[in-house]
């Protein structure tokens, strides 16, 4: 039976992450899963974009947020270095 925290985040699985445009404050969702820990979480500031590259910009939220990254999948920061920076 599918998790009913999917449904309400409108993902299709755990640990994939989603746009939300309509969200006022922020730009994605994500269910993320780890062992049998499940946690919805929102992340990256509504209207920014990351940088992919390896630009000044991208390199200082890295080390501004190294250490939340370094949590994993069940913090924001891990998430949003994954999919905007």
């Amino acid at each position: 039976m599918a998790d009913p925290r999917l449904k309400r985040a409108g993902v299709s699985n755990f640990n994939k992450p989603k746009r939300t445009p309509k969200h006022p404050k922020k730009s994605h969702i994500v269910v993320a899963k780890k062992g049998d820990k499940i946690k919805t979480i929102r992340f990256g500031q509504q209207g920014v974009s990351g940088d992919k590259k390896n630009t000044s910009r991208s390199r200082s939220f890295k080390a501004r947020h190294g250490k939340n990254i370094k949590k994993g999948k069940m913090s924001a920061a891990y998430w949003s270095n994954l999919v905007k920076w």
